[in-house]
Formats: C-alpha cells, sequence, structure tokens
C-alpha cells in the first residue's frame, strides 16, 4: 500500500518511464528528466498509468511527500512543454544610447548599452530560440528551465551597477 500517491493526467503526448527516468515526448518534441537520487530511490516510485503517470511513495514523511509533489509537477511540465512550448518576451528599454541586440550564434549580443565600447553578451541556453522584434525579444522553447535561464541571461547581462537606477532605467526586462 502506498501511503502518498499523485496522479498525472496527460494529453495528447507518451510517456515513457524507465525506474524514476522518465521520457516524454509530443508534437513539438521530446524532453527527458531523471529523478534518481539516493536519498529518496527506495521509497519513491513512478508508474505509467492508462491516462498518464503516477507518483507514489512508500513512506509518509514531510520530505518524502514534498518530494513527490515535486516529481509530479516537473512531469507536468515537461508534458505542457513538448504539447505546447513555453514562451517569455522581454522589452528593450533605453534613454540614453541607442541600443542594438543581435542573436550570433548560441549567444545574444548587445551593443552600445549605456555608450560601452565592447558588447555584453548572454548565452543562449540548450535549445532556446530568441527571436527580436524592434523592441520586443521573444524566447521560447519546450523546456521551461532554459527558457527562463536564457531570460534571465537577458536580463543579467544589462544589470546596470555603477550609476542610479532611477536615472539610468536602460536594460532588457520581462513584460
Amino acid at each position: 500500500m502506498f501511503a502518498v500517491e499523485k496522479s498525472i493526467k496527460l494529453k495528447d503526448v507518451q510517456v515513457e518511464i524507465q525506474g524514476l527516468k522518465v521520457s516524454v515526448s509530443g508534437k513539438k518534441g521530446s524532453l527527458s528528466r531523471d529523478f534518481t537520487s539516493p536519498l529518496y530511490d527506495k521509497y519513491v516510485k513512478v508508474e505509467k498509468t492508462e491516462d498518464g503517470a503516477k507518483v507514489s511513495s512508500t513512506k509518509d514523511t514531510r520530505p518524502v511527500k514534498a518530494v513527490v509533489g515535486m516529481i509530479a509537477a516537473m512531469i507536468q511540465t515537461l508534458a505542457k512543454g513538448v504539447a505546447e512550448g513555453y514562451e517569455q518576451k522581454l522589452k528593450i528599454v533605453y534613454m540614453h544610447f541607442p541600443v542594438t541586440v543581435k542573436v550570433a550564434g548560441k549567444e545574444v549580443v548587445i551593443t552600445n548599452f549605456l555608450g560601452e565600447k565592447s558588447p555584453r553578451k548572454a548565452p543562449i541556453i540548450g535549445d532556446t530560440k530568441v527571436e527580436i522584434k524592434g523592441d520586443e525579444i521573444v524566447v521560447a522553447g519546450i523546456d521551461k528551465e532554459q527558457v527562463g535561464q536564457t531570460a534571465s541571461n537577458l536580463e543579467t547581462a544589462t544589470r546596470i551597477t555603477a550609476r542610479d537606477r532611477r536615472v539610468y532605467q536602460d536594460g532588457i526586462f520581462k513584460i
């Protein structure tokens, strides 16, 4: 008998489970995640059901319940990513110097930020796609973590530290 159970209903995706390794594939692509850990391998179990997956545990302690919930949420996130994908929009804001933003290979190059001579660079993580439309940047992909990290890299690359933020409000910000 299982002490903790979480059922996950998945539509339009195929799930493949081997122990605590989960692979999800859909119309946008496929993702996989390995949840194995020596801390909870003996308590947590992931099974495939006819309409999705089920995460269960034989132990009823608070940390194990948290792990069961985390794994269930991660599987739902993977399924949503391969079915619909994720997208974040960012805005390029400049008051003093016109900023030029370009995608060059696996990084975004930001030139003339605050009149600086050397360009700032932000890496693009994984298979994330970055599109620049005027003063708006669209970061899209199937992995939520990679999309979020790429958007965060863009914000961090234009972070101002040596000037007054109330006056110099330039940068790239999430909308």
